[in-house]
């Protein structure tokens, strides 16, 4: 059976191999070297340090999920709450699911559960990255309801 569930500091090393997996997919996606590195580094560098798990779960403004199957721990998701002006906005600075766990429902019910979290805190929107070419994630988060918000261009220099 799915789930998700908050992560525990037990969680602590199979988030960091879920993190590094992310962030080996990552590699292959187009943009995704440089979003690894400017737009998740600060979680990955959490993640992958002994303890950093347990820093992000003290941090009141983030919650760190993990999803299974039959009780394994097969994905992650960290959900952040920021202040806009007067308004706060969810953010999902990172969500995985293991490639063999994928199309079970473990990336809905961890969205699931960072969209109820987000609108308990009362924030006024929720925004998540998807990158150019990973059709798998657009068409997952489009069924989640989510919509494009904003278009990141970019152009390498010589």
């Amino acid at each position: 059976m799915e789930a998700a569930r908050p992560a525990v500091r037990a969680d602590g090393e199979r988030c960091a191999e879920l993190c590094q997996q992310a962030l080996d997919a990552l590699a292959h996606v187009r943009g995704g070297p440089l979003f690894s590195r400017r737009e998740t580094g600060l979680v990955a560098k959490a993640l992958l340090r002994p303890g950093g798990l347990d820093r992000l779960l003290a941090d009141g403004r983030r919650r760190v999920l993990v999803g299974t199957v039959d009780d394994a721990v097969v994905g992650l998701a960290l959900g952040r709450i920021d202040a806009v002006g007067e308004a706060t906005l969810g953010v999902i600075d990172a969500f995985y699911v293991e490639p063999g766990a994928r199309g079970v429902g473990v990336g809905a019910a961890m969205v699931d559960d960072l969209v109820r979290w987000f609108s308990t805190s009362r924030c006024r929107g929720i925004d998540v990255t998807a990158l150019p070419g990973d059709r798998e994630t657009k068409n997952f988060l489009e069924g989640s309801g989510f919509k494009a918000r904003l278009l990141t261009m970019h152009r390498l220099l010589d």
